[in-house]
């Protein structure tokens, strides 16, 4: 593989992102520690300082045993003058502790508390020792006089330590990025390449392909979605071959019956008129079934390709159909076909009229080459709910179950399942589909082994 197609990969920019992840999250912390955390330790120290003189106010605990508690409870250190200015040292000797110090500013500021009226007060202090700052809390309790003191910087050695460290964190951070880059790039890189490889067979026709599943789900639904794709192109590829060979056969029948009767004509049946229109009314059929087929793939073509503009209009269902039926009549006379009509009155519906003709006609043709010895065809349009239920019934073969949904495929040919239209093209069925797609109106078909077929479709009311 190319440099340039390896920074193209998942592996390289699954990498990028980590790291400028892991770089983000360092610089946060590195601003939150220098920054937001310093900040909300001092909050905390001042707010611990007043809760202990809420405390000192409050308690009536021993001054002596109180102030022991708080200095070791809180970590903070507290000088005691009694009022006969004895002192005792609490944690003092803890380090930072500025009260364990003979300071003069401290000692000016301790003065000025005890010459002073207030109850309690504060002061922000200097501690020179730890080159560090602190509060310095004054508190008159009864007639003893309370002095704490607390560090509001010891995070500050926290954020040395890690400003220090954090060269460290960095590479770290890389290095886990690397191997967290390595651990998706074998989870999820090597099996899309896999199935890139594997895919590419498809396109060279070989649709017996088996994908990698490594239990990652859309990995997994990569691969089952890749196989039914394999497997509706194995279809799509049989039922091409089956039209090319179907167009092929019904275009070559008509046109060797064509010069084969054209030729006689001129050998032989030209002396005899009646002979010879006998001759080119057999080319004229011919012609006319060449004509229905290439109107046919045409038609399919136009629906497939959404080239139809769908003119919906307002017209009765029943009159049309008894226009369609009329135009069958010479069935009726010449072969004894038999079409049984139960329908109301009137039945308005909103369609394209001559796509829905088309449909009837195409059912209807279907009917007709299928049904039984007794030659009848079922014309039904009931109505049923909120809909208008129209059904075309023969009394023929019937279809087998595992074969109804391969009907309205291109050409569903004779030797496999369904039997191929006697009359007609073998795409009637796929354009009445698509039709009834366009429209959005519910289609199918019933049948039962030996009892017959009924194609039915819905129409709103």
């Amino acid at each position: 593989m190319k440099i340039r197609d390896k920074l193209k990969g998942i592996e390289f920019k699954s990498l990028v992102f980590i790291l400028i992840f892991n770089v983000g999250i360092i610089l946060f912390i590195s601003f939150y520690v220098s920054f937001v955390f310093n900040a909300l330790y001092k909050n905390y120290q001042i707010n611990k300082l007043n809760d202990m003189v809420d405390t000192y106010s409050k308690s009536r605990e021993d001054v002596y045993i109180l102030s022991e508690r708080l200095a070791y409870n809180n970590e903070v250190c507290i000088k005691l003058i009694d009022e006969n200015l004895a002192t005792f040292n609490y944690n003092t000797l803890q380090n930072g502790c500025l009260l364990n110090h003979d300071d003069a500013v401290l000692n000016r500021t301790m003065n000025r508390f005890l010459n002073s009226n207030d109850k309690s007060n504060y002061y922000r202090m200097y501690n020179p020792y730890t080159k560090t700052h602190g509060i310095l809390y004054g508190i008159k309790v009864g007639n003893n006089n309370v002095f704490i003191y607390s560090n509001i910087e010891n995070a500050s050695s926290f954020v040395k330590v890690f400003k220090s460290q954090i060269i460290y964190f960095v590479i770290l951070m890389i290095l886990c990025s690397i191997l967290i880059s390595m651990f998706i790039a074998s989870k999820t890189t090597k099996p899309i390449r896999e199935i890139t490889k594997k895919a590419k067979n498809i396109g060279l026709g070989k649709y017996d392909t088996q994908f990698p599943k490594n239990g990652v789900l859309e990995i997994e639904e990569l691969s089952q979605t890749l196989e039914e794709v394999q497997k509706e192109l194995r279809k799509s590829d049989e039922l091409k071959r089956d039209l090319m060979a179907n167009v092929s056969h019904d275009l070559k029948t008509p046109l060797t019956m064509i010069k084969a009767y054209a030729e006689m004509i001129k050998d032989i049946s030209y002396k005899n008129p009646e002979k010879m229109q006998e001759h080119l009314d057999i080319i004229m059929e011919e012609v006319d079934r060449l004509t229905g087929l290439v109107n046919d793939i045409l038609e399919l073509s136009k629906v497939q390709n959404n080239e139809y503009m769908y003119n919906y209009e307002e017209y009765d269902l029943v009159k049309e159909i008894k226009k369609i039926i009329k135009r069958y009549e010479v069935m009726e006379y010449l072969e004894n076909y038999n079409f049984v009509l139960s329908m109301p009155k009137k039945a308005m519906i909103k369609a394209d009229k001559d796509k829905i003709n088309q449909v009837i006609y195409n059912l209807l043709n279907n009917a007709i080459n299928y049904t039984g010895k007794d030659k009848t065809v079922y014309i039904n349009i009931k109505k049923e709910d909120k809909d208008y239920l129209v059904e075309i019934k023969d009394t023929g073969k019937g279809i087998k179950k595992e074969e109804i949904n391969y009907i309205w495929d291109k050409y569903y040919k004779n030797e496999k399942n369904h039997q191929r239209n006697i009359v007609g093209t073998g795409l009637g069925l796929s354009i009445v589909k698509e039709i009834l797609s366009k429209h959005n109106f519910e289609y199918g078909v019933k049948s039962k082994i030996n009892e017959g077929s009924t194609f039915y479709f819905k129409i709103p009311l």
